[in-house]
């Protein structure tokens, strides 16, 4: 006779276990995280997976001139003493959940889908929200981020920003047609190359784009069969992405005093302006817990990022390949 309490359909298959199985809370996590990226899929990339160290050292040489060559005279030699950027790992972000069993038992599969997706938006959003404050240091700009300084405003591209202006409100104004030329202007000055520009604005500026008709006719054309990743359009050949994360010029209590933003960042570089080393991309962990009945979920990654050529003095940069307009928010 038969021991039915072995039974196959007594097993537990992958079906009945799927929540228990690493892999598929990776896969959707991953796909997640590579859906909600915008700068980190703009910028250079560096893959340290496996490796050990805290800090990549990069290679900064020099650009060379040509030289004449004179007959029966040898050639010139260049001499470049590169210089290096480094990068430092040490940016560990993490995203857990513990899910009690009666959770587990009650809760539709889409509890899953929740959580897989929200923490691919988690750690997708603090990836580039680091990229982009980097976009501080444009122009000779600096880091603090109750006072930010060094970008120009984005009504004419030229005037500098200046976060006490204006009773400590700050001098920022809307994107022009005018500021946009000018910063196209000031990476052809710096012999950025065409190729794998980016522009990158907050809503607000997005909001400004739409209601001029040059924008949303010939001037600002985007491939509605491709819009990914926040581009929304190709402005003078270059993509147009916009992204809520967009860095605000002040966003504490020191400017102004009731602690609202004072502009936002709008940056237009270049993707060797900034790189992004992974040292552990992001992967998912699940653990039974039996003191809790609950199964604790963790989804984290290990990264480091840096600006590469973008040191600069505001309005003479020799080396930038980014730049930083400074909008109202």
């Amino acid at each position: 006779m038969a021991n039915t309490a072995f039974a196959p359909n007594n097993a537990t298959t992958v079906t009945s276990a799927a929540n228990f199985i690493p892999e598929i809370w990776s896969d959707e996590i991953i796909a997640s995280y590579k859906k909600n990226l915008v700068l980190a899929n703009l910028v250079m990339k560096m893959n340290f997976k496996g490796k050990k160290g805290d800090t990549v050292h990069i290679p900064a040489p020099g650009r060379g001139n040509a030289s004449l060559k004179s007959k029966t005279d040898a050639v010139t030699l260049i001499v470049d003493t590169a210089s290096e950027v480094q990068v430092s790992i040490n940016k560990h972000y993490e995203y857990s959940r513990l899910i009690e069993d009666i959770a587990e038992v009650q809760a539709l599969n889409s509890m899953r889908n929740f959580y897989t997706s929200d923490a691919g938006y988690a750690l997708a959003k603090q990836v580039d929200t680091d990229l982009i404050q980097l976009g501080r240091s444009a122009n000779g700009g600096t880091a603090d981020s109750a006072r930010y300084t060094g970008g120009f405003i984005g009504g004419d591209g030229t005037t500098a920003f200046d976060y006490s202006a204006n009773s400590s409100a700050g001098n920022a104004s809307a994107l022009t047609d005018a500021a946009i030329r000018r910063t196209i202007q000031r990476l052809d000055d710096n012999d950025t190359p065409m190729d794998g520009r980016f522009f990158i604005i907050p809503p607000s500026s997005r909001n400004t784009l739409m209601g001029l008709a040059r924008y949303t006719e010939q001037a600002f054309v985007g491939d509605g069969n491709a819009i990914r990743n926040g581009e929304i359009g190709n402005l003078y050949g270059i993509p147009v992405f916009t992204s809520s994360n967009a860095d605000h010029a002040s966003a504490t209590a020191a400017y102004p005093a009731s602690g609202t933003s004072i502009g936002r960042v709008c940056l237009m570089g270049h993707k060797e302006s900034m790189v992004l080393v992974e040292q552990v991309g992001i992967r998912s962990q699940v653990q039974y817990k039996q003191e809790y009945l609950a199964t604790l979920f963790t989804s984290d990654t290990l990264y480091g990022v840096a600006a590469l050529r973008n040191a600069a003095t505001t309005g003479a940069a020799t080396s930038s390949s980014m730049f930083a307009l400074v909008v109202p928010s």
